[in-house]
């Protein structure tokens, strides 16, 4: 396995076998609360080059409110996303590394501040769909086999792995075939990885039962976590006991804030069921990676600090939400 760039903090597995590990919140929206406008096919990529201290504060915020893991802004970066805006293969690489180095600039900035735990970086790794950039990252289906999906995963996921990051987040996964396609695409490149698939009712977007998704990563070795995000946090609630029954592995978790968003609106509707409230059934169940997706802040991400870590490794003195 490639040597850490920060061996005085324990490898990420290594923390998830001791106790609950505390992840960020979701970058899109403390970005668009800062004021970036995100509605570019790019999405926070697009910042990697336009704005890239605006992505290492909205990091910031995120360690400074207690979250032990930042997932960096690549989720929607892939060189064929890129190249539609003009940016070549050599550039888009370079782009890619940025990701993961704006992520280390924030941990480097956290321990000015007074952080005394360790943090790490997760390099995101969307699917196939975030790339289209049409919603279909949502159904999965997208008439590739799993070894063309391999084959388009391979080349970014060998960019970010060389780049250094703790783990690779493979996330927001709508389909057991692209789930089958990325674990083969990860092999061989020495950085662990954890496995999230986005589901509702029980099932994948795709429709797969999720003892077969989950399945995939049991015998995975470089797998150090499984589980669900981008989801309603009511399905998050059955499908970590799912996953860590299915894999016997430590269990990732970051649901949405439960509101519905209103197409024609362009609006997000209804309340947010997330809250601390569900982490001890999260934790309990096996969930050792515990964080928030889609319009969860680094307020909320406080609150979840503090019930899994009560005066220890909760929000910097500083903090004020």
């Amino acid at each position: 396995m490639a040597p850490s760039p920060h061996p005085a903090a324990p490898a990420l597995a290594d923390a998830l076998a001791a106790g609950p590990v505390v992840l960020d919140g979701g970058l899109s929206n403390q970005l668009e609360a800062a004021g970036h406008d995100l509605s570019d096919a790019l999405w926070s990529a697009r910042l990697l080059e336009d704005r890239p201290e605006a992505i290492t504060e909205a990091h910031l915020a995120y360690f400074t409110a207690g979250a032990d893991v930042v997932i960096t802004s690549s989720y929607q970066a892939t060189f064929e996303g890129f190249a539609r805006r003009g940016i070549g293969r050599v550039a888009a690489a370079r782009l890619l590394r940025r990701s993961v180095e704006l992520g280390r600039e924030a941990a480097r900035r956290a321990r000015e501040q007074g952080a005394r735990r360790p943090l790490w970086v997760a390099a995101s790794v969307g699917p196939y769909g975030a790339m289209l950039a049409d919603g279909s990252e949502y159904r999965g289906r997208y008439g590739l086999t799993v070894a063309e999906l391999e084959r388009f995963h391979r080349p970014r996921l060998e960019v970010l792995a060389g780049a250094g990051p703790d783990v690779l987040a493979l996330e927001t996964v709508p389909d057991a075939d692209e789930g089958r396609a990325l674990l083969r695409a990860v092999r061989g490149l020495g950085v662990p990885v954890w496995l999230s698939y986005s589901v509702a009712g029980g099932r994948t977007r795709a429709g797969q039962p999720l003892e077969e998704a989950f399945g995939l990563a049991a015998e995975a070795d470089e797998v150090v976590a499984v589980g669900v995000n981008c989801c309603a946090p009511e399905d998050a609630d059955a499908a970590v006991e799912v996953a860590a029954r299915t894999t016997g592995k430590p269990v990732v978790v970051y649901p949405n804030s439960g509101e519905a968003w209103d197409a024609g609106a362009r609006a997000w509707r209804g309340r947010s069921t997330f809250g601390p409230e569900r982490v001890a059934a999260w934790t309990g169940a096996g969930a050792r990676l515990v964080g928030g997706c889609c319009r969860v802040g680094p307020a909320e991400i406080a609150r979840l600090a503090s019930v899994l870590a009560p005066g220890g490794g909760g929000p910097l003195p500083h903090a004020a939400f």
